[in-house]
């Protein structure tokens, strides 16, 4: 079974584009996303329309979390974008209801079996939804992901790519679809095929001008979101 993994979308309709364009070519037909469809970048909705009829599982990750705080609290809401620019607000206020609740409903984890072994999907880590694991940790503090008596483990987050196998379990990180944080320009995911063990590294090349324009322009004074898809 050959699946796609994603993570860390963010808003960015053109880069989820890229990725699903190759998911297609592949003939890859489930996707597994380990959360944060929001924040940063400001295209929720097309975000939500390209994923439409697309067999995927899901869970939220810190910043689909920050959206329901953001429903109740609007002054969280203003702190939250002077941080992190205005895709949160455009999500609270571009989504429809019923869209918005099903994103802050998702679970924080899930299990996903498959005919060759259970995976486990995860924002942060099984243990803090919040924690940054990233490829640069040791075999020794991730020893305890064999606790778990799953096959693989998925988390996103980092918006590192990462696939380390420690003993009895392989721990993947597919990198971010919309942000990626490792200098390395485009849209990042991971497929794993469960029958052979497989897991492959992608970065889909796409033109994330708009996104960069539409970053200085609205968020002059948050000069990351625009320069951290430009590093080379």
């Amino acid at each position: 079974m050959k699946i796609a993994i994603l993570s860390d979308i963010h808003g960015n309709c053109f880069a989820l584009k890229s990725v699903l364009d190759a998911v297609k070519k592949k003939g890859i037909e489930t996707l597994l996303i380990t959360g944060d469809f929001v924040g940063y970048y400001f295209w929720p909705v097309e975000v939500f329309n390209l994923l439409e009829g697309y067999n995927f599982r899901a869970i939220r990750g810190n910043h689909d979390r920050m959206l329901e705080k953001a429903k109740a609290d609007k002054a969280y809401r203003v702190k939250i974008c002077q941080k992190y620019g205005s895709g949160l607000s455009i999500a609270f206020e571009q989504l429809s209801k019923e869209k918005i609740e099903w994103l802050i409903s998702l679970p924080d984890s899930l299990e996903y079996k498959t005919p060759d072994g259970t995976i486990l999907l995860c924002h942060g880590s099984p243990w803090d939804r919040d924690e940054y694991v990233y490829p640069d940790s040791d075999n020794e503090s991730l020893s305890r992901y064999n606790s778990l008596g799953v096959n693989w483990i998925i988390q996103g987050h980092t918006h590192y790519p990462m696939c380390k196998k420690v003993d009895g379990v392989v721990i993947i990180n597919p990198g971010s679809v919309g942000q990626p944080r490792n200098k390395q320009p485009g849209a990042q995911w991971a497929t794993l095929d469960t029958s052979s063990g497989e897991v492959k590294h992608f970065c889909e090349r796409y033109d994330s001008t708009k996104v960069i324009e539409e970053s200085k322009r609205r968020h002059p004074e948050i000069p990351y979101l625009a320069n951290i898809l430009e590093k080379k």
